[in-house]
């Protein structure tokens, strides 16, 4: 008899893999189906496989003890200001300054490892996380492109690879073009492409004017890379036949066209094509099948948010998952605060890529919204507001509390031991953190002690607090200053972990 799995993931790439590892550490049983035979591509590999880390992804990477393995250069302990120009993100090409950042405007949040965003290679970040979903239990088969699907109010069945596997639940993390959310019957919406773009691989001559880094230009953009790497943004309305070979003849075409220069492309390694459709879906679950990452939302790569946007759905979805799965009910309520939570940021990714190309656009609006930008990027508090944007300083989910760090990402305090926060979410569990060594709140995990971890200690910086607690995806669910509510604090630990309590 084929064995019933509690979640079966479609979709192998970091998404995937990162909330089976999410589910895995929780004693959730855990299939991955993935359609490629091999986890290698050139696509993943350096330079074409690089990609932007936030912080949001950071601390969650951090708080599992895994961020240092998948960045792609050291960190320090702490950022440190200094006279001058540190990469910082950009938006449309513009580039911010990292220097400018003013922890002033953000009063929750502590210097510390995870802070400034970084780089990692898609190639070493799935590497990492297979090895470690694989020793959480994981099952991962390769060459098994979920086909088909029906699901009853107890579980779901796919289709895949020629054989027919079970589970409770179906996440569909199979990327922008989903199999799951065609078949699954989610309604996808959104904008049509205004552009193509190019992500190519070779050997560019007669370069001319065209710099490293960022080139806007009437005809789009271009950004050139260290290593032969080369992005074309080129405004055509999307008309490209993506199916189609891509060609050095078509590739030099483009470069003409967007650049207004001789540059050409003498040898083509690689080249894959994308565009700036911006699409997501209407709601994250349809019966007992979710999506995660570019199978719930689709955008422009520009500003590098697409793999943030997915590991934040990933980091959201997998404690709630795992919980609805313990609890063996059909009450959903916590499963379904995650597309209430997620839905939001997805959406406003979609905008904020949307607003980029905008800036792009090869007419004299999109060449008046520029300059507006760029004119507000050169300001302290612009260059400020757009890095918070961009690293997720901000990022808060609505949770009906009006606190400010209620449903925003925990402070990594430095305790009085000298160790930090972060590393003690390394178990998955939740937290309830005490500076006031109170008797009554201590009192209160009994109850939850499988869910949640109580430590009492003070910090060296404590922000004003009293007492925090905190979800297993380091997301505040309760926070007091003073004197301290416990009654709150009973409906927010019952809200959040009530499901998986013994």
């Amino acid at each position: 008899m084929a064995s019933t799995y509690d979640v079966i993931i479609a979709g192998a790439g970091p998404i995937g893999l990162f909330l089976a590892c999410e589910l895995g550490m929780r004693g959730t049983s855990v299939l991955i189906l993935e359609r490629d035979t091999s986890p290698d591509s050139p696509f993943k590999s350096a330079p074409l496989g690089l990609r932007g880390l936030n912080t949001i992804s950071l601390e969650s990477l951090y708080r599992r003890d895994i961020m240092h393995l998948v960045t792609k250069s050291e960190r320090p302990k702490f950022f440190t200001p200094k006279a001058g120009y540190t990469f910082g993100g950009h938006f449309a090409g513009m580039l911010l300054n990292a220097e400018l950042l003013d922890m002033k405007k953000h009063k929750y949040r502590l210097n510390g490892p995870a802070l400034c965003p970084n780089g990692t290679i898609l190639e070493t970040f799935e590497k990492v996380l297979t090895e470690r979903a694989e020793s959480l239990g994981v099952k991962i088969l390769r060459g098994k492109g979920v086909t088909a699907l029906t699901q009853d109010d107890n579980s779901v069945t796919v289709e895949a690879g020629g054989e027919t596997f079970t589970g409770k639940w179906l996440v569909g993390c199979d990327g922008g073009r989903s199999t799951v959310r065609k078949i699954g019957g989610f309604e996808f919406v959104g904008t049509k492409p205004e552009c193509t773009g190019y992500a190519v691989l070779g050997d560019l001559e007669n370069r001319g004017s065209l710099k490293l880094g960022f080139n806007p230009s009437q005809g789009g953009m271009s950004i050139i890379g260290h290593a032969g790497n080369l992005f074309l943004l080129d405004f055509d309305g999307g008309a490209y036949d993506r199916m189609k070979e891509i060609t050095p003849e078509h590739i030099n075409t483009v470069i003409a066209r967007v650049t207004g220069t001789e540059a050409k492309i003498t040898t083509l390694k690689y080249a894959s094509s994308f565009t700036d459709r911006s699409m997501q879906v209407t709601q994250y679950r349809r019966g007992r099948v979710l999506l995660a990452g570019d199978a719930a939302h689709i955008h422009s790569p520009l500003g590098a948010q697409g793999l943030n946007l997915g590991l934040g759905d990933a980091m959201n979805l997998g404690w709630k998952l795992s919980a609805t799965v313990k609890s063996g009910t059909t009450d959903f309520a916590l499963v379904d605060s995650y597309e209430k939570e997620r839905l939001p940021i997805g959406a406003w990714v979609l905008e904020w890529t949307r607003a980029q190309v905008s800036t792009l656009r090869p007419d004299l609006y999109g060449k008046a919204l520029r300059k507006i930008i760029s004119d507000l990027i050169q300001t302290t508090d612009g260059n400020n507001l757009f890095m918070d944007r961009v690293w997720g300083l901000s990022m808060r989910y609505e949770l009906g509390d009006e606190h400010p760090l209620v449903g925003s990402s925990v402070p990594d305090f430095e305790l009085v031991d000298g160790d930090r926060l972060g590393p003690r979410l390394k178990s998955g569990k939740g937290l309830l953190l005490d500076f006031g060594a109170d008797e009554r709140l201590e009192g209160l995990v009994g109850k939850y002690a499988g869910e949640v971890d109580y430590l009492s200690t003070s910090a060296k910086e404590q922000l004003g607090l009293s007492a925090m607690l905190v979800r297993p995806d380091g997301v505040v669910a309760w926070a007091a200053e003073g004197n301290t509510d416990v009654d709150a604090a009973k409906a927010a630990f019952e809200r959040w972990f009530g499901k998986g309590a013994e």
